[in-house]
């Protein structure tokens, strides 16, 4: 494990767009990650402030090994979704030739920073693509899910790092 292990928060976050689902948008346990820092004023005249603690890619985290012993990885899930919708502001959009790399690639790095034993909580919406297509996209297997949301379209998945994926 990591030397710096007390430095950093016990929790990364690394799709944070604007931390909708966290209790305590502030909660200092964690270390809030996008690739994106930006401010709308959406049709109903509502804020969406994308605020991360740090600005990174999901694909190229900035951490050691074995950083953390709890992951979020909230990705993008929308590949069609024109430039202007509020949908692609708030969740952000899938390149639609790459998305499935950046996923695999996204997988990879959060199981890089997890502690062995550690928990990947992720979240998909599987209104355009379906769940088993993105799962199909790491080797490691869930151990729960739970599908929530209208239509139960989205799917909250743990995973539990093993001693050696390295």
């Amino acid at each position: 494990m990591s030397n710096n292990i007390e430095a950093l928060p016990s929790i990364l976050d690394m799709c944070c767009g604007s931390r909708m689902f966290w209790f305590d948008k502030q909660d200092e346990r964690a270390v809030f990650s996008d690739i994106r820092s930006e401010e709308h004023t959406l049709c109903d005249d509502r804020r969406l402030v994308i605020r991360p603690d740090l600005i990174a890619d999901f694909r190229a985290l900035p951490f050691a090994d074995d950083s953390f012993p709890v992951v979020v990885f909230d990705p993008p899930h929308l590949e069609r979704v024109g430039d202007n919708a509020w949908m692609g502001k708030k969740y952000g959009k899938l390149n639609k030739e790459t998305w499935r790399d950046d996923l695999r690639d996204g997988f990879a790095e959060a199981f890089r920073v997890l502690w062995p034993h550690g928990v990947l909580i992720f979240k998909w919406n599987e209104t355009q693509i379906p769940t088993r297509e993105i799962l199909a996209l790491t080797d490691e297997k869930p151990i729960i899910t739970q599908r929530t949301g209208k239509n139960d379209k989205t799917h909250w998945i743990l995973f539990v790092k093993g001693k050696g994926n390295d």
